[in-house]
């Protein structure tokens, strides 16, 4: 239905999409994940030419729309778009905001515009509001009367900018509501969102974008349970990441302790977990790592907290021939007992002349 190629966009010498390929097949729900300024909404406005791309093809139905004399307003009668901040005509009631552009864009007449706006009220229950102003609706409710407005339109993809957004908690659940019935309807939509279990639950495909590029995508359980970049992981986990390199068998144990305990200050972690955190870091470097280090060699040190799960890990990456430490059974190995003890598991596993040992608290 929909074919991206080598889309980009600039705002001057900034640029925002720097090379999006993508295609979205008829029926498909397709989310849009990603840090803020990445992109997503930019690139739901290319799609429906709100904003005027740099370089490359958008080919809908066969026709490539960036080529001169598109109709762009017959486009946007096939292409619907939802805003987060709703758009409504507050001067017109309900009923006024749904059958306006059925009746100035598409030549209905006022009572079968009426007809189908009565329908599409009911479906987002909202026909009790059809006499209302939209400055007496909720949040929520003018979000529903967007959706309807657009659907009045009779498009054949629906193109939704953070649609929740705007809202306050409670809601969030009626619109995502709708979008759901809309989903299992068969609407073809694209959905910028930061509702990670929405996404989880309605996507046919997840769309990860990061520093204007569709970074990585596959199905939302490929995404939100076995991404397989590091970018991706790191947002979907909520990692938060301190990273430290060891170049010396000198190095500054006082100040790694001090990053250490400086970065789990700043996510309010429990004291407790920070003593263990630190104990583990001194016992691996100082007397199982170290000790083994040759001159030039560099140890690197990640510690991740993932905030949604509340769990950390240390990733350690040193090189030379394969070794585990944690295997060093023989004689009374302090270290290892201790590092075992505080720990709930421990990976090791090596590629390209690097030991690299993932340690789970």
């Amino acid at each position: 239905m929909i074919t991206v190629e080598h889309l980009s966009k600039k705002f001057g010498n900034f640029s925002v999409l720097k090379d999006i390929n993508a295609e979205i097949k008829k029926g498909e729900v397709i989310s849009i994940i990603g840090p803020s300024g990445t992109g997503k909404s930019t690139f739901l406005r290319c799609l429906n030419l709100l904003e005027q791309p740099s370089g490359g093809h958008i080919v809908i139905d066969g026709e490539d729309i960036l080529k001169k004399g598109v109709n762009v307003p017959k486009l946007r009668q096939k292409m619907g778009m939802v805003f987060q901040s709703f758009n409504l005509y507050e001067h017109l009631t309900v009923m006024g905001n749904v059958t306006l552009g059925p009746i100035k864009l598409r030549g209905q007449g006022k009572k079968e515009a009426e007809e189908k706006a009565a329908e599409l009220l009911r479906m987002v229950g909202l026909s009790e509001k059809a006499d209302s102003y939209p400055d007496e609706l909720s949040g929520g409710q003018k979000q529903r009367v967007a959706i309807a407005r657009c659907l009045a339109m009779e498009p054949e993809i629906i193109l939704f900018d953070e649609p929740t957004s705007a809202l306050d908690p409670t809601m969030i659940s009626e619109v995502l509501a709708v979008i759901r019935r809309l989903a299992k309807n068969g609407m073809t939509m694209a959905i910028v969102t930061h509702e990670m279990d929405f996404a989880r639950d309605v996507s046919t495909r997840v769309f990860y974008m990061d520093e204007g590029f569709i970074y990585e995508e596959g199905s939302p359980k490929d995404i939100f349970e076995s991404p397989q970049k590091e970018k991706t992981r790191a947002f979907i986990q909520r990692l938060r990441i301190l990273k430290h390199e060891i170049g010396s068998q000198h190095f500054d144990l006082y100040k790694l302790n001090a990053d250490i305990e400086a970065f789990c200050a700043k996510h309010t972690i429990d004291k407790s977990i920070v003593g263990n955190i630190l104990l583990i870091a001194e016992e691996t470097l100082v007397n199982m790592l170290l000790p083994l280090k040759k001159e030039g060699q560099i140890i690197s040190l990640a510690l991740e907290y993932a905030e949604k799960r509340g769990e950390f890990q240390m990733v350690l990456g040193y090189p030379g021939e394969v070794y585990n430490p944690m295997l060093d059974e023989g004689g009374d190995n302090l270290a290892l007992m201790i590092v075992k003890k505080k720990t709930k598991n421990i990976q090791h596993s090596y590629s390209n002349g690097i030991n690299q040992l993932l340690i789970s608290m």
